[in-house]
C-alpha cells in the first residue's frame, strides 16, 4: 500500500488547504478546553458540592475523546486537555493580592484534580483505542505482523479452527 491509498483511506490529505483546516481544527479544541475551564472555575461551585465539578471533570473527559476520534487521531484528544491545563493553571494561581478562583474545598479540588484526571484518561483512552484499531498517532494505520495489514493473522485463526 502506497502513502497516497493511506491518505486517502484516512483522511490525511497532505494539501495545503486540509493542513491549514486540521491546524484551525487543533487551535478551537485547545480554545475550547480552555473556555470549559475558564467557565468551571466560575460555576464548580453551584448546586450540591462536588456534582457541578464532576460534571464539568466528565465534559473535559467527553471533549478529549471526541476531539482523537473527529480528527481520527489520537493526538486530537491532546488539544482540549492542554487548552484546559493551561487556563485551569492561570485561574487558580493566586493574584498578587492574595484572591483566587478555585477554592481548596471539596468542589474546588474536584474540578482540578478530577479535571487533570479526566484529560488524562481521556488521552490514555484515545492512544489505546487507536492503538487497538492500528492506527497511529497522526492517524495512519500501523502495519500488522509480518508487514502486512493483519489479515494474515485472521486467515491463520481460521485455518486453526478448520483443522
Amino acid at each position: 500500500m502506497n502513502t497516497s491509498q493511506i491518505t486517502r483511506e484516512h483522511g490525511a490529505a497532505g494539501g495545503t488547504g486540509d493542513r491549514l483546516l486540521t491546524a484551525a481544527t487543533y487551535l478551537m479544541l485547545i480554545l475550547f478546553g480552555a473556555a470549559q475551564a475558564l467557565l468551571g472555575a466560575f460555576f464548580y461551585s453551584s448546586g450540591p458540592a462536588p456534582a457541578a465539578s464532576l460534571g464539568f471533570d466528565l465534559v473535559l473527559f467527553a471533549s478529549c475523546l471526541l476531539g482523537a476520534w473527529g480528527l481520527r487521531r489520537p493526538v486530537g484528544a491532546f488539544a482540549p486537555a492542554v487548552g484546559w491545563f493551561v487556563a485551569a493553571f492561570i485561574l487558580a494561581s493566586a493574584t498578587a493580592a492574595g484572591s483566587v478562583l478555585v477554592t481548596a474545598s471539596v468542589a474546588g479540588e474536584t474540578f482540578l484534580f478530577g479535571g487533570a484526571a479526566a484529560a488524562m484518561l481521556g488521552l490514555l483512552t484515545a492512544f489505546v483505542v487507536a492503538s487497538r484499531r492500528g492506527i497511529g498517532a497522526t492517524g495512519t494505520r500501523i502495519a500488522g505482523p509480518a508487514g502486512g495489514s493483519g489479515a494474515g493473522q485472521a486467515n491463520g485463526v481460521n485455518r486453526r479452527k478448520q483443522r
